[in-house]
């Protein structure tokens, strides 16, 4: 800092450049305040830049087994079962006569499937019941019987009423098990979660519904493939490991090769009543209950 002389005043030339510093100081001070004040700056309002969060990435659950949680359907419908060999029954055959499932006199749900339907579902003789080509000029129904019940229907294999692991395990693993149609039915044996269920089934470009009306073939507790969402393979292995049967009109309404064979192939998946279709599958619809 400058000082006064020794008599205690500023001399001219002290002054002077005192005056020239004070000058430039100012001049400084005017452009540097001009600059901060036209210079941008943020609105109030505006946040940060930040990157939108991630969606956690989903993790495939454990396969379902007899005690598994119920399967949660997942989005737009039931899991998809693909590549799955069917088999043909129908209501009146008897394939063999010494097994306990060798009638389709009667069903797990029924014991009087036979009547309650209406009669055999094909071609009757004498002394018994053969299946019958169907086709699409009469809507795939039965040609010497008019039906009571829905002639398209078909079996899985989980029977939830008289196989005591499946009865025991239903409301863990049947996925609408709480839906409101079955409230109170928890160890009821005189209800079915299965019975009359719809099913979606493709094959050979083709896509038909049909309702469940019996359980099999060859296994009775199969929850892992009938509920599980991972297209496990049914773990039935007759019948060339057929993991469904289903009625001759849906033989005939999926364009099967054979009316009685095992080679054909299916995808299928549940599906809610709301959502099937008008078809020859809804010209009768099955709604009975239970018949011990």
């Amino acid at each position: 800092m400058s000082t006064p002389d020794e008599t205690g005043s500023w001399t001219p030339r002290r002054r002077a450049i005192l005056i020239s510093v004070l000058a430039i100081g100012l001049t400084v001070l005017a452009v540097l305040t001009i600059v901060f004040s036209t210079a941008p700056r943020p609105s109030p309002s505006a946040s940060p830049s930040v990157a939108p969060p991630t969606s956690p990435t989903a993790t495939a659950g454990p396969t379902p087994t007899g005690t598994s949680n119920p399967t949660a359907p997942v989005a737009g419908g039931y899991p998809w079962h693909t590549g799955i060999v069917s088999t043909t029954f129908w209501v009146g055959e008897i394939f063999d006569p010494n097994a306990a499932d060798g009638s389709q006199v009667y069903s797990t749900y029924d014991s009087g499937w036979m009547d309650s339907y209406g009669g055999c579902d094909g071609v009757r003789t004498a002394d018994d019941c053969q299946t019958e080509v169907r086709t699409a000029a009469n809507d795939f129904f039965p040609t010497q019987l008019k039906p009571k019940e829905n002639p398209f229907y078909l079996d899985l294999p989980f029977d939830d009423l008289n196989d005591a692991q499946a009865f025991a395990t239903r409301e863990q693993v049947v996925p609408w098990a709480g839906q409101s149609a079955y409230a109170g039915s928890a160890g009821d044996d005189t209800v079915s979660l299965m019975k009359n269920r719809w099913v979606r089934i493709r094959s050979n470009g083709q896509t038909c519904y049909g309702q469940i009306e019996d359980a099999g073939p060859g296994q009775y507790h199969d929850a892992a493939y009938v509920f599980g969402a991972d297209d496990a393979r049914p773990a039935n292995k007759k019948f060339n490991g057929a993991g469904m049967d289903v009625s001759p009109a849906l033989n005939g309404c999926l364009r099967f090769s054979d009316i009685n064979g095992e080679n054909d192939t299916v995808d299928w998946q549940f599906v809610e009543a709301a959502d099937v279709p008008q078809g020859p599958w809804t010209k009768i619809v099955t709604t009975s209950g239970v018949r011990p």
